[in-house]
């Protein structure tokens, strides 16, 4: 039987979502504690990968077993194997054929940015005291509808068949002393969240124009456009699906 299980995590700690040798990662570290608790060896597929330190306030993934899980009480006992920053959610049945990746409509990620030094936010928001050109910035969002392929913002030799991404939303907006970018997609290339960030700000400092964000599209290279904002200050915050309504 599938099973999908929606959790949360603070990527601090983290070499991102995807296992890899010598580092820790977030499928690692839960595959480790589903087979501890079920006795049997567990694999999961996720939702999307993200990279070394960055969060997700929700994510999910499949994984097969032939166990019958019922979610409350299994989810509980789960989060008793599991690291502080590790939280799941739900466990819950799917279809066979359910696919945590594939079946996934789209992402929304947001950064997180704050412009008044903060000992109590530094941690999950990038301190940017330099006065940002929000109006500018939301101008420039606009530019990225006009637009499929977004290599510009791709890390460089990256193993993917296309870098066509259908982005529906992105915008700014001002919360308190905290700037917060939302963007939603179908898919997103490696660093692209990242790199957007970053030639946003590069706008909204005044050192290049709104309208060159278009010469940086159409350029398809990666060194045209902004630096790569650190990865803290981003989180993934939503994953949709036809068939799961709820946030979590």
């Amino acid at each position: 039987m599938r099973y999908f299980i929606s959790f949360a995590y603070n990527g601090k700690n983290f070499h991102g979502f995807q296992s890899q040798p010598d580092a820790a990662s977030v499928q690692e570290t839960l595959e480790e504690a589903l087979s501890t608790l079920f006795r049997e060896k567990i694999t999961i597929v996720g939702a999307g990968r993200t990279d070394t330190g960055v969060h997700a306030k929700q994510m999910y993934a499949h994984f097969d077993t032939e166990l019958e899980l019922e979610s409350d009480y299994w989810s509980h006992k789960l989060n008793s194997f599991l690291p502080p920053s590790i939280v799941v959610y739900r466990i819950f049945k799917v279809a066979d054929e359910a696919h945590a990746r594939f079946d996934a409509t789209s992402r929304t990620y947001e950064f997180y940015i704050h412009t008044f030094k903060d000992a109590f936010i530094a941690e999950g928001s990038w301190y940017h005291s330099n006065p940002l050109d929000l109006e500018k910035m939301n101008e420039s969002c606009k530019i990225l509808f006009e637009y499929i392929d977004f290599e510009c913002f791709s890390k460089v030799h990256t193993d993917v068949n296309t870098f066509n991404c259908k982005i529906s939303e992105a915008h700014w907006k001002q919360s308190g002393n905290q700037l917060i970018f939302t963007i939603r997609a179908d898919r997103f290339l490696r660093n692209m969240v990242r790199a957007i960030v970053g030639t946003m700000v590069n706008i909204g400092l005044g050192k290049i124009e709104v309208a060159d964000l278009r010469t940086i599209i159409e350029s398809k290279d990666r060194s045209k456009a902004g630096f790569s904002v650190p990865a803290h200050g981003l989180y993934l915050v939503n994953v949709a699906y036809p068939y799961i309504e709820e946030r979590k």
